[in-house]
């Protein structure tokens, strides 16, 4: 029979003893179930998991243990906040002999979901939402957060102003002095020169947090982002023909704002949400650098 193998863990004590407020893993591969009302599909996720560590003697967490419990997740049942507050509970009883008394859990996936054209009949292709989920059970308090980050397009205001000034000008001074104007002039002129300018548009992102109760049957994930793209009004397109590149670029001509009026479209969609917290960001065409903008309960304050 083969002796016990040895656990310093165990047997040894911290040399200098002192509590450490986290310690776990970081950057665990695993697949995750996403199950939510006409959804289901396994994705790959990043896990990070960590314990408390209280017990100042105690000179390390026993991570195998976190690591089996957490291999659960994988085993294709749905995620859920009930299912998250059990697991988090199994880590912080695994974990008596060094107090243990919370622990979190940080999810990071992309949710696949596939999207239909805009005019096409049965066309449609894949697109991505980056997905971060943080679960914690402090001292018997469950939390659960989810933050989603859905991509869209952004038409400039006051480049459309400026623009439609330039084709105004050109107008009048094609037909300024022209009485009667027939239409057909009208239109082969705006079909040469509609284009002297075109307002500046970017591919924008929306990063949206908001708290999931903890009784909640799933994480609303889909539900969420499609709040925020009807609140946008112009969410990235995946496969096009020229009709839905035409309807696209329609939709964007009638949907004109910048990124305070996105923050602010979204925070009022986002009623019945528990402290929802927005990052709007405008990849500029127009400058190097980005516009931003955050809509966040006071409570919560502002980070970038």
């Amino acid at each position: 029979m083969n002796a016990a193998l040895p656990d310093v863990s165990l047997t040894d004590i911290a040399p200098r003893l002192s509590p450490l407020a986290w310690v776990g893993m970081q950057g665990i591969d695993l697949p995750i179930t996403v199950a939510e009302p006409g959804y289901r599909r396994e994705l790959h996720a990043h896990a990070d998991v960590q314990v408390d560590l209280p017990a100042p003697h105690v000179k390390g967490i026993h991570m195998s243990r976190l690591y089996r419990l957490l291999d659960a997740l994988g085993q294709g049942e749905g995620l859920s906040p009930a299912g998250l507050r059990h697991l988090l509970q199994a880590m912080i009883d695994s974990h008596q002999d060094c107090d243990t008394r919370s622990a979190r859990l940080r999810l990071n996936l992309d949710l696949l979901v596939r999207r239909p054209a805009l005019v096409t009949q049965g066309l449609s292709g894949w697109k991505s939402y980056p997905i971060r989920l943080d679960a914690s059970l402090v001292k018997g308090e469950f939390r659960c957060r989810v933050q989603v980050t859905a991509g869209y397009s952004s038409t400039c205001p006051c480049s459309a102003a400026l623009s439609r000034h330039i084709i105004e000008q050109g107008f009048l001074k094609a037909f300024g002095r022209q009485t009667p104007v027939e239409p057909a002039d009208v239109a082969a002129w705006l079909h040469q020169h509609a284009t002297l300018a075109t307002p500046h548009s970017q591919r924008s992102e929306a990063q949206v947090t908001v708290d999931v109760a903890g009784d909640c049957d799933s994480l609303g994930l889909l539900a969420l982002i499609d709040r925020i793209e009807q609140a946008v009004g112009t969410p990235v397109q995946t496969a096009v023909k020229r009709a839905d590149e035409q309807a696209f670029a329609a939709l964007n001509g009638q949907n004109l704002m910048f990124v305070e009026d996105a923050a602010r479209r979204i925070e009022a969609a986002l009623s019945g949400y528990v402290r929802p917290s927005i990052h709007v960001r405008h990849l500029e065409s127009l400058h190097p650098h980005d516009a931003v903008a955050w809509a966040t309960p006071m409570s919560e304050g502002v980070s970038a």
